[in-house]
């Protein structure tokens, strides 16, 4: 988002799994969408990776040691193995247990599952097949069980627990492992494969339009914008929760009067949309570097492994790797569920920030521990979340066009600006679709024409 009169200035500065793979993963013969007009795009396509910006490839040379050419290659196979892992979820069904990408280029996709069954159906799809003992629902009870454990024990000395899907298995970030353990106790997790991993870091949160520019709050703290965003006519952006109140004023970076937060949570979720005036224009922007920007295309959820990388008023623009998703961190000021760990730096006044993969939204800057200069980890919370609990449409550079939503509001029934989490199942023009990866559906986004999104039933 930028400011109205500033714009122009700023930018010049085998047999036992047949059965799997025609029932889960049909034919190209049969299992094609309606037809539509023109050529079909592939994943790369649909989500922009295969014209990434030079300043995006630039940071990924730059913070993960890539050549340009595997910078280049690395953003076109994770767009891909997102697709491939969708339909290989929803083919394993009960017996998925998660989808990861390794590698410099992140040429190899790995997908688990609990029956050695299964291994010719994933390798079929190009993927590398992992059989482990338990099942990602199995993994996410038994960190449920974590989580309420949090509710009724301090965890000062045991601040953040996740799924480690790579690993199949929970793990435990103590100060000690007398902590770590006690928590583990506490949940009725004892003798169960749970790791606990010491270390004296304890995440903060990073307090102190286009993504990643300043934002000042009641004219004292200082955050980051995440991405635009609209609901009905009113403009605004999409930040962390623990930037502000409803009710508190903002000043953009120019110090000019910018919003007022309309809605955050904060603890439990770290989530917040500001309201802006009028003076304030919406775009498809991050701040990269050197004054130079980034657009994004849309919020399909990146894998495990895949790169990604952060705008923030404080330090600028930077790379890493996600390292899990829905990770619970337990901040001196409250707890919050269901962000995702990444291996990005940041520092007090990203708060807020975006990250991207390729072209996508991701998330906006949580809280961490370390800096830009020894490295660090970080937190973020998911932009799909923020986008679907308020109502929120992002700002993206791909054409909007106009598709109505269903007469009766049917949940079932695709439309525009919803939120869809992998495997929601849909009707279009009388057609079942599962959704591959998690989005906001777009007006360019319909089922038949993105099957790097979708799958026809």
């Amino acid at each position: 988002m930028v400011h109205r009169h500033a714009r122009t200035a700023r930018r010049s500065a085998a047999a036992a799994v047949g059965a799997l793979v025609l029932a889960g993963l049909p034919s190209a013969a049969t299992a094609g969408p309606t037809p539509v007009a023109g050529p079909v795009p592939g994943a790369a396509q649909t989500l922009g990776a295969d014209r990434p910006s030079p300043h995006l490839l630039g940071a990924l040379q730059r913070d993960l040691i890539l050549t340009p050419d595997q910078a280049s290659e690395r953003l076109v196979n994770e767009a891909e193995a997102g697709t491939r892992a969708g339909r290989l979820r929803n083919a394993l069904g009960e017996r998925f247990a998660g989808a990861w990408v390794r590698g410099d280029t992140s040429k190899e996709l790995m997908v688990a599952t609990t029956d050695v069954k299964d291994v010719a159906a994933i390798e079929a799809q190009g993927a590398t097949a992992a059989v482990v003992e338990r099942t990602l629902a199995d993994l996410k009870a038994a960190k449920d069980k974590l989580d309420a454990a949090a509710g009724r024990v301090a965890t000062a000395d045991t601040p953040v627990w996740y799924v480690d899907v790579p690993n199949n298995r929970l793990m435990v970030q103590a100060t000690s492992q007398e902590a770590g353990t006690a928590f583990v106790r506490a949940a009725g997790l004892q003798g169960e494969d749970v790791g606990i991993r010491m270390t004296k870091d304890r995440p903060r949160l990073l307090q102190d339009i286009t993504g990643g520019d300043a934002s000042y709050i009641n004219g004292t703290a200082r955050c980051s914008v995440g991405f635009s965003v609209t609901k009905g006519g009113q403009r605004g952006f999409a930040t962390a929760g623990h930037c502000g109140d409803p009710g508190d004023t903002t000043t953009g970076y120019d110090r000019t009067a910018q919003g007022v937060f309309h809605a955050s949570t904060f603890p439990g979720e770290d989530m917040a949309w500001v309201a802006t005036n009028d003076q304030w224009v919406p775009t498809p922007d991050v701040r990269a570097e050197d004054g130079q920007e980034v657009q994004v295309t849309g919020s399909a959820q990146a894998l495990v492994g895949a790169a990604v990388c952060r705008s923030g008023s404080t330090t600028g623009w930077h790379c890493g790797t996600i390292q899990q998703h829905d990770t619970s961190v337990s901040y001196s000021q409250g707890r919050v569920d269901g962000l995702t760990r990444t291996t990005v730096c940041a520092e007090p006044g990203d708060s807020g920030g975006p990250y991207v993969a390729g072209a996508q939204a991701q998330g906006v800057t949580s809280g961490g521990s370390g800096d830009c200069t020894a490295g660090g980890t970080t937190y973020y919370q998911p932009v799909n979340p923020i986008l679907g609990d308020f109502g929120l449409t992002l700002t993206t550079a791909a054409a909007q066009p106009d598709v109505p939503a269903p007469q009766d509001g049917s949940a079932q029934e695709w439309a525009t600006g919803r939120v869809y989490e992998a495997g929601t199942t849909v009707t279009r023009d009388g057609v079942r679709y599962q959704c591959l990866q998690t989005h906001q559906a777009q007006g360019a986004w319909a089922p038949a024409a993105t099957p790097a999104l979708w799958q026809r039933l």
